[in-house]
């Protein structure tokens, strides 16, 4: 071997040796971060889903307690039977409940004295407004409006074991006597959250529970439950979790100082609405808490890994630059002859593999990219075609699916109609209203033919509206007379709940009603059995109308193709429910020329639907009628015999 092709491999050697270890090293940092930024989203993933979970199960928690309490409150044993039997039911009662109850006491509701020798703290008997029940007297216990639920104040609790007692809530349901006398009541202090360690690598976290006041209700930590969010640390991030819950967001926020001062925290929140009785306008909002350290453990087992593989890789890398540094040039020399015969070598191998030439690897780099676009525009081609066919398709099933649109004013002719043709009128003037209702819902069935007609304008940017000054109230009282006798048809129960001020909003009458009523319509269409509620509230500068059904709900993972025309959520929906999948479509882009919108929400199917319109204000006066005088639409009752 001659000095200069070993000079020349101990030069090559040396170089790759001062490239290679930089790089490698460089490369696990990338790694190690990419590692940590993964672990770190999947814990702000789980920890979000977690605090939902929770959520869901403090609500079902105390829903099964609230129906637990009205079956208890309507049974025999309690009304009639010894105090043994009452003993032995309520011991029945109590194993029979999964949540930890921490007393139960049937009291004597003249006297508030304990009947039987199961006495709770008499504080305890205190936080329940028991008059409640003397002011709206009835006979039947068996209404989750007569259970009183509240929560019990700091200096009423008492530290456990462990911590692990959480979120108190106290249950009252009435008992009422044979003849309807309200005899005793049935309390119960429940549990609702266990302390939970948090495990090195748990994705769950431990609960806490904060109140839309800011006050801490559930916590680890027993000096900090009772507290004010304003006496933390972290008041100004705590605060901001509180108002994102409010408005419905479900996501997370790091946390520095609400568990040991310094220790960083991953925070998942989500909301639900106040058991307590007299704050159903309230809401809890529910975090799921875990350290960083212990979200990001599993990363020590990775960084040990990759410790042990770079040492096997570099004790492995240093052996074979010392073996094969001999034969190092005779590759060298194969690259070179590659470069000069090219175009001799056949075509299949012509795409170089692992040669450290940067012209040619750039140029296998180029051939594969090309390559690789060309297939991505084959799967282009092929999926603008499939949807091209989808469209086409939808299009032909429009015109036999325009009754979804139709429907609804035809049912306001119809049923007008026929309470008029039944005899169900009791006067000529009664006879000259029903009429009047299917005249308006004649003329309303010519605008929504106009409407359904003039959707190319609308996607065209050519429809126009004329917003004016107009009340909300009125128009809403206008749209459900046309539904009366579509929901006394299907037996439902209509709630209606208006703001105390008249929204006077900027709206054009015509679409607007038209917005509102393919809103009732679709809820009255998919609930077969249950409540429809629509409730107006201020945000200002926004009037707000939410519709609230029991229906068959909708798929999360479809919700997105609700505002596209002619799309339906599935084939069997659409096979049940006809329709033409334009009134969401319709109503979303008026909503927005009128310089609102309209969303809607379910939280999955079988789960009802709810809807938001959302509309300027222009304007605000005073409520100077009476209360009766509010609405001018009674709460229609439900039907069901």
């Amino acid at each position: 071997m001659s000095i200069g092709q070993s000079s020349f491999r101990r030069i090559l050697l040396s170089r790759l040796l001062l490239v290679s270890v930089p790089v490698l090293l460089m490369g696990v940092y990338i790694t190690y971060r990419k590692a940590r930024s993964a672990f770190l989203e999947t814990a702000r993933q789980n920890l979000t889903e977690s605090a939902i979970r929770k959520a869901d199960n403090i609500e079902q928690s105390i829903q099964f307690l609230q129906s637990n309490l009205i079956t208890a409150g309507e049974s025999l044993v309690l009304k009639q039977g010894t105090l043994a039997e009452k003993e032995a039911f309520l011991q029945q009662l109590t194993a029979r409940l999964p949540n930890q109850i921490n007393c139960v006491e049937l009291i004597d509701i003249k006297t508030k004295k304990p009947l039987l020798n199961r006495a709770c703290e008499p504080e305890i008997i205190k936080v329940l407004p028991l008059e409640r029940w003397t002011e709206k007297p009835t006979s039947f216990a068996g209404n989750i409006e007569n259970i009183l639920v509240r929560g019990l104040p700091r200096q009423f609790l008492t530290k456990s074991p462990n911590n692990n007692r959480q979120l108190e809530l106290v249950f009252a349901v009435p008992i009422y006597d044979n003849q309807g006398q309200l005899q005793s009541s049935l309390i119960l202090q429940a549990s609702l959250l266990y302390g939970e360690k948090v495990l090195p690598g748990s994705l769950s976290g431990y609960p806490v529970v904060i109140s839309e006041n800011g006050i801490i209700l559930a916590h680890p930590y027993f000096r900090r439950i009772g507290r004010h969010i304003s006496q933390e640390a972290d008041a100004e991030r705590l605060n901001l979790i509180i108002g994102n819950a409010i408005r419905g967001q479900q996501r997370f926020l790091h946390l520095f100082s609400f568990e040991k001062d310094g220790k960083e925290l991953v925070a998942g929140y989500s909301s639900l609405t106040s058991p307590v009785t007299g704050e159903s306008s309230q809401k809890w909002i529910v975090l799921a808490i875990s350290p960083l350290t212990q979200a990001l453990a599993p990363l020590q087992q990775i960084w040990e890994a990759i410790f042990y593989l770079i040492s096997g890789l570099l004790l492995a890398y240093l052996v074979a630059i010392v073996l094969i540094a001999r034969d190092l040039a005779r590759p060298l020399e194969k690259l070179r002859d590659y470069a000069l015969n090219v175009q001799k070598i056949p075509s299949q191998n012509i795409t170089p593999q692992n040669f450290n030439i940067r012209e040619i690897n750039q140029l296998a780099s180029a051939l594969e990219e090309m390559l690789e676009r060309l297939r991505l525009w084959g799967e282009e081609i092929v999926k603008s075609r499939q949807e091209a066919e989808n469209a086409n398709q939808l299009k032909n099933q429009f015109l036999a699916n325009t009754s979804h649109e139709l429907r609804t004013p035809l049912n306001g002719i119809i049923g007008s109609i026929r309470c008029v043709m039944d005899g169900f009128c009791n006067s000529e003037q009664e006879e000259k209203e029903y009429l009047q209702q299917a005249d308006n819902a004649a003329v309303h069935l010519l605008e929504i033919i106009d409407d359904i007609l003039s959707i190319a304008k609308i996607e065209a940017g050519k429809l126009s509206v004329n917003p004016e000054p107009v009340d909300l109230h009125q128009i809403i009282n206008e749209v459900i007379n046309l539904q009366t006798a579509s929901l006394q048809r299907k037996h439902l129960k209509f709630n209606l709940l208006f703001c105390p001020e008249i929204p006077i909003v900027c709206a054009d009458t015509t679409k607007l009603k038209q917005v509102i009523l393919n809103v009732i319509s679709n809820s009255i269409k998919f609930t077969d059995t249950g409540t429809i509620s629509l409730i107006t509230h201020l945000e200002h500068p926004q009037a707000i109308i939410t519709i609230i059904d029991t229906g068959i709900g909708i798929d999360p993972q479809q919700q997105s193709k609700l505002f596209r025309p002619f799309v339906m959520i599935d084939g069997s929906t659409t096979r049940k429910f006809s329709g033409t999948g334009l009134g969401l479509a319709i109503s979303k882009n008026l909503m927005k020329m009128m310089g609102g919108d309209i969303t809607i929400s379910s939280q999955g199917q079988g789960l009802g639907t709810t809807v938001e319109i959302i509309l300027p204000l222009v304007g605000e006066r005073k409520l100077d009628s009476t209360p009766e005088e509010t609405s001018s639409l009674p709460i229609i009752p439900s039907l069901k015999s």
